[in-house]
């Protein structure tokens, strides 16, 4: 299994545990986060982009799969807004690879793994391209104005689904 950090910055040369701000998590308690490769692609987008992510999972109904997939060879889709379209086009992302015996499962669904101790990459990869990225991993890109309809329909599928940086998302239309 693989195991990586995504960041825009290209220098890292060791990850320190942070204390969490999720308040499910001990916050006393430093982490260092890791992404597995299956889910990686959720992270494949410049560091604030919101978006809504979703992948084929164990107890994915073949009407979810019919309804939300527009290719037979996709288990996998990120949704972003429009306005991010240029900023995801003209952002680069390394991603570190650790060593995956130090880390530990976290969240199965969303691929985190954690480890208390600090830790060195064992390689750095350079991702110029992040949409030619998605496409060579058979990951469907949407692009669409708002994210809150699809946000609120995809909790309710059975795809295993992320939500990552919501905040700044445009904010929900009221009809």
């Amino acid at each position: 299994m693989r195991l990586f950090h995504v960041s825009e910055e290209d220098n890292i040369e060791f990850f320190e545990p942070r204390l969490p701000t999720r308040t499910d998590l001990d916050q006393r308690t430093g982490l260092v986060w890791a992404i597995n490769d299956k889910c990686l692609p959720n992270f494949l987008t410049p560091r604030n982009c919101p978006r809504v992510t979703y992948h084929i999972g164990k107890n994915t109904s073949e009407d979810d799969v019919e309804r939300y997939f527009s290719s037979t060879n996709s288990t996998h889709v990120v949704v972003i807004e429009n306005k991010w379209f240029e900023t995801m086009k003209n952002t680069k992302l390394y991603l570190y690879e650790f060593d995956s015996k130090q880390f530990e499962l976290l969240d199965e669904i969303a691929g985190y793994y954690i480890s208390k101790t600090s830790q060195v990459p064992i390689e750095r990869l350079e991702i110029i391209d992040l949409f030619n990225e998605h496409f060579n991993r058979n990951v469907e890109i949407r692009i669409v104005d708002n994210l809150w309809d699809i946000c609120e329909e995809i909790q309710k599928t059975s795809l295993s689904w992320s939500m990552c940086r919501m905040e700044f998302a445009q904010p929900k239309k009221l009809l």
